[in-house]
């Protein structure tokens, strides 16, 4: 049972803004935003940033980030590390490796980057694995296993915001699992006209929300590919509070606190356009929940406020006004940090602190 709070175990004070679109950089010609990130072998912090050149065609890029009296002010381009190369990335008239999640899972020796490959069908979750954030092996795209008592197949919904947990847990069915939150979106008329929402059995709100899925280690260690086959779902949390009326979605890889996992969410407000377009009249603002440590499909507590919302003129004038995403964080000196995206143009970062 989640409850909503105003005293919230954690705060998001802002530090600034550390990546700007290149000028001249036509791969960067409508924004860099809502990066993943990670620590290369060689001990520095690397961001992944989302680059979309003019047309909303996106890249994943490296940039080192540059720390000054432990505090990240700046960025080293390193050059491009995914592009939408491969036919499935591609529709007609659209194309993308878009909004990257980077999890390093220490048992596997990999970073795993869960993207949206904007494909021929819409968006589309989709994973890559690296040993050192430069060279990406393409998995694939995810595969959904078929629940009946969901009376739906999950591969029939575009996916987003799809994020894998750093370590191991005990899922559901009692069997040592990766747990990887997704969000579906339930609206077919988006893929083809007249089918509407259709929403799984038992499931009462159509708005989208943040869903749980699990993937057996055993497996893994066996192929890993097997990251790519999900089972297991379930609803972990829906929208509840003013500032997630529209809907919710998962950011970072959530991280071990004492109360459990901190897990960093968004949720949208105002009008949504078709849901492949870029929106204009939205609100993006981001929220907190603690999910328990055991159990991580159970939400213990969350904000009923945003705990970071737009409000700079960085945050509220861009490609998509009004935007606080945030994707990724580290740990920089013993204080940790939220990297977001900035109105789908910049990429801000604010220190996370406890009450």
């Amino acid at each position: 049972m989640s409850t909503g709070s105003d005293s919230f175990p954690y705060t998001l004070t802002r530090v600034g803004v550390v990546m700007t679109p290149e000028p001249g950089n036509e791969l960067e010609a409508e924004g860099v935003l809502n990066p993943g990130s990670g620590r290369g072998p060689d001990g520095e912090l690397y961001l992944l940033p989302r680059m979309v050149e003019r047309g909303n065609v996106s890249r994943v890029g490296l940039a080192r980030v540059v720390i000054e009296d432990g505090v990240p002010v700046g960025v080293n381009r390193e050059g491009v590390v995914l592009a939408p190369d491969r036919g499935w990335e591609r529709g007609v008239g659209n194309a993308g490796v878009e909004d990257p999640r980077v999890t390093w899972i220490e048992e596997l020796g990999l970073h795993v980057m869960t993207y949206v490959a904007y494909g021929p069908l819409g968006p589309r979750s989709a994973i890559a694995t690296s040993p050192d954030l430069r060279d990406w092996t393409r998995l694939g795209p995810v595969h959904f296993e078929y629940d009946d008592a969901l009376d739906t197949d999950l591969n029939l919904f575009p996916n987003k915001d799809t994020v894998f947990f750093p370590e191991a847990v005990t899922g559901p069915d009692g069997i040592r699992s990766f747990a990887v939150l997704h969000r579906p979106m339930w609206d077919l008329d988006e893929i083809r006209p007249g089918q509407g929402i259709r929403v799984p059995h038992g499931v009462e709100d159509e708005r989208q929300s943040i869903w749980i899925s699990f993937v057996h280690a055993d497996d893994v260690s066996r192929d890993i590919r097997s990251l790519t086959h999900w089972a297991g779902h379930r609803l972990l949390a829906a929208p509840e509070f003013a500032f997630e009326a529209l809907k919710i979605g998962g950011g970072p890889p959530p991280i071990r606190v004492p109360e459990g996992w901190l897990l960093l969410h968004h949720g949208v407000t105002g009008v949504l356009a078709r849901a492949f377009d870029q929106q204009q009249n939205v609100n993006y603002a981001t929220g907190g929940m603690i999910l328990d440590a055991e159990e991580p499909w159970r939400v213990t507590a969350r904000t009923a406020l945003p705990l970071l919302e737009a409000e700079t003129d960085d945050e509220r004038s861009g490609i998509v006004p009004n935007v606080v995403f945030p994707t990724a964080i580290e740990e920089i000196d013993g204080a940790r940090f939220v990297f977001y995206g900035m109105a789908d143009s910049k990429i801000g970062v604010a220190r996370i602190e406890s009450v």
